[in-house]
């Protein structure tokens, strides 16, 4: 909870919070912005997306395929681990979209070509792209809202999302988008910086925990062990449970000193929280109630977390903030919840009272 910015709630600028937290998932604008905005002290509505106007922050499709907020300093550690899984030369994928290893690098040429020192929309890009013969046959794939073909070059740092124009979106690429990009390292050279970052903010957790967030357990184990082991000295073996996990060497003595925690939260939909570890991580949802929050379509339900472990979920209905408390977790904590919605009245700006019941 308190790597997490939760107790105590932080005093970190938005970008550091997003760094903390190795990202965060933008899928939904207004929930990624919450998920910043719960985590500091004092904030305003559009802080977020005023840093990513003034290249604070950038937008891009980043672990597991979803659009998330990144900085533009480390961001390109993480795409430089999706990237190095090349997912777009297997025999799979080429078979579908009818793309081979040499139509994706004339794919990419063209893009970073048509963007310039510009953003363009989705479809001026498209437009350019399908004046290629060899290209036309992608285009109507081009404009499937999933940017699956795009994705390979958002890892590869030749585009991120630019300012929207009214309801439709723009590309550009990351080193206009901000000044501060830092590029996309080598691999070898992104690992320690990415798995370091994703261990003081997750941590304890394994190799495999991080595949898991990084793309789905779709990354070799061997590329992960790798890449841990790569930290060498860095990392320490920890016991959670009779389960070996590792931690950052420097954050032994804090995580032997961290103390329980009554702490209650309302963490908004697709929160890191719950993303971070995965939902499928039983010391955060009790396994019984995985399916409460991880919902059809992909959709993560905004949740209260009590004690740091997810205790229920919540709604906003009108005036009203639902919380469905799951009766397992015993008393719900009533003033710690009313005291809670009080807050997100605030952060909303708008009145709600809470309605509590036992899911």
């Amino acid at each position: 909870m308190e790597r997490q910015l939760l107790d105590p709630v932080g005093t970190l600028p938005v970008p550091a919070v997003v760094r903390r937290l190795c990202g965060v998932q933008t899928q939904v604008a207004s929930f990624a912005e919450l998920a910043v905005r719960v985590r500091r002290r004092t904030s305003r509505r559009g802080e977020v997306a005023r840093a990513l106007a003034e290249g604070r922050l950038i937008k891009t499709w980043a672990m597991r395929g979803t659009l998330h907020l990144l900085t533009p300093e480390e961001g390109g550690a993480y795409l430089s681990l999706l990237a190095a899984g090349r997912s777009w030369e297997r025999e799979s994928w080429q078979t579908y979209f009818g793309m081979t290893p040499r139509l994706m690098e004339l794919f990419r040429e063209i893009v970073r070509e048509s963007l310039g020192d510009r953003a363009l929309s989705r479809e001026e890009l498209i437009a350019r792209v399908a004046k290629r013969r060899k290209l036309a046959h992608i285009a109507e794939e081009l404009r499937s809202g999933w940017g699956t073909l795009f994705k390979p070059l958002a890892w590869q740092g030749d585009l991120c999302f630019g300012p929207s124009r009214g309801n439709r979106v723009t590309f550009m690429r990351p080193a206009v988008a901000s000044a501060r990009w830092a590029g996309v390292p080598d691999p070898d050279d992104a690992a320690p910086i990415a798995v370091s970052a994703y261990l003081a903010a997750y941590g304890p957790t394994t190799a495999r925990g991080f595949g898991r967030w990084l793309a789905s357990g779709r990354t070799p184990q061997r590329k992960l062990d790798a890449w841990f082991h790569s930290l060498g000295h860095r990392l320490s073996e920890v016991d959670v449970d009779g389960e070996r996990a590792y931690v950052l060497t420097k954050d032994v003595d804090a995580l032997v000193a961290a103390r329980p925690t009554a702490t209650v939260r309302l963490l908004p939909g697709f929160d890191q929280y719950v993303l971070g570890p995965r939902t499928e991580d039983p010391h955060v949802i009790p396994p019984k109630r995985r399916w409460s929050v991880s919902l059809q379509s992909g959709w993560i339900a905004p949740v209260v977390v009590s004690g740091g472990v997810v205790c229920g979920t919540w709604t906003v209905d009108g005036n009203a903030a639902r919380i469905a408390w799951f009766r397992e977790a015993g008393r719900p904590p009533r003033r710690a919840l009313e005291a809670e919605v009080e807050r997100l009245s605030g952060l909303l700006e708008r009145e709600l009272r809470p309605t509590i019941g036992l899911a």
